[in-house]
């Protein structure tokens, strides 16, 4: 057995199974310059939060427009790798991929995403203020925006989704495992998310792809949005929960089912499972979820008496 014998069986096994990214305009997008596309979106909405560069009022043009012809560039290039493999995939053969308007498609959601960039940072303005206010920890904006690893999924989530609802193939979720890997927070790029979202340490948090997320939700770490059952033919239903307006969830919590609603302005303790609707401005807790529930206005005229804690990732209610 030499070198080039087994250089050879190494190449047969790319031909028998597969696996390789051949550069090709059929093959598969490039993890590496989606992952860099990303960056460079991310550092379009912070500019000078991500990465080391000189930013004055004399300058900002320049940075900004080589930034946005970069984003361009590379991702319609991308993309267009995601829609001719797929087209690919559904046709079977390549024989009129060369006269597709695979292109024209790719770079037209590469403009509309620019064009999106404004309104991406309105809402992770919105996001940031929700943590900086949420959090007592948190001292400035400028602190969650360089370290917060919740505002940094929110973030790629935002940008991840806008790719997935105008169709893109393959990128959104390269991008939102490309985040996932580094913080630990795993959100479907198809989940919908509403305005001033809040995930509080995030560590094992898990949003599944057709969640729907109200506004003004807090979720701490260990919470799972997901399915009741994973069989591959409701891959086109809804298999995730609704989270109204103004809820809270707490470490921990499992709430599972396309059928499932916490209603709004709801707390759901830590280390809960629910898979069923739960009505508004209710409080669920392992103690008390299988006998009743505690309407919050009731308890306002008693707070004296409860005492709320988080503790080692355990919501707890306690009556003296």
């Amino acid at each position: 057995m030499n070198i080039d014998m087994l250089i050879d069986g190494i190449l047969d096994s790319y031909d028998r199974y597969g696996g390789i990214n051949r550069t090709e305009a059929e093959n598969f997008p490039n993890r590496q310059n989606v992952v860099s596309v990303l960056q460079d979106i991310q550092s379009l909405i912070f500019p000078g939060f991500r990465v080391a560069e000189d930013i004055s009022p004399a300058n900002i043009r320049y940075i900004t427009g080589k930034r946005v012809n970069n984003i361009i560039a590379m991702l319609t290039k991308e993309i267009q790798k995601a829609l001719v493999y797929t087209v690919t995939q559904q046709q079977g053969d390549t024989a009129n991929i060369q006269n597709s308007h695979c292109f024209k498609l790719a770079e037209e959601t590469s403009f509309a995403l620019v064009e999106e960039i404004p309104e991406i940072r309105r809402k992770i303005q919105l996001d940031t203020t929700a943590m900086l206010k949420g959090d007592p920890a948190a001292r400035s904006a400028e602190e969650i925006i360089l370290s917060y690893p919740g505002l940094e999924a929110i973030l790629v989530h935002r940008i991840a989704h806008f790719l997935f609802v105008s169709g893109v193939p393959i990128i959104p979720r390269i991008m939102s495992e490309h985040v996932h890997g580094k913080t630990g927070i795993d959100i479907h790029p198809g989940a919908t998310i509403g305005e001033s979202f809040f995930i509080d340490h995030g560590t094992g948090i898990v949003i599944g792809e057709t969640c729907i997320i109200g506004s003004n939700v807090k979720l701490y770490q260990g919470v799972t949005l997901g399915a009741l059952s994973v069989k591959k033919e409701l891959m086109n239903k809804k298999r995730h929960p609704t989270i109204q307006d103004n809820v809270t969830i707490y470490a921990g919590a499992t709430i599972l089912g396309g059928e499932t609603v916490i209603g709004h302005d709801s707390t759901v303790g830590g280390n809960t499972w629910v898979s069923h609707v739960f009505p508004p401005n209710r409080l669920m807790t392992q103690e008390n979820k299988v006998k009743h529930t505690v309407p919050l206005q009731r308890q306002k005229k008693s707070t004296s008496q409860l005492n709320l804690s988080v503790l080692t990732g355990l919501y707890l209610l306690n009556h003296p």
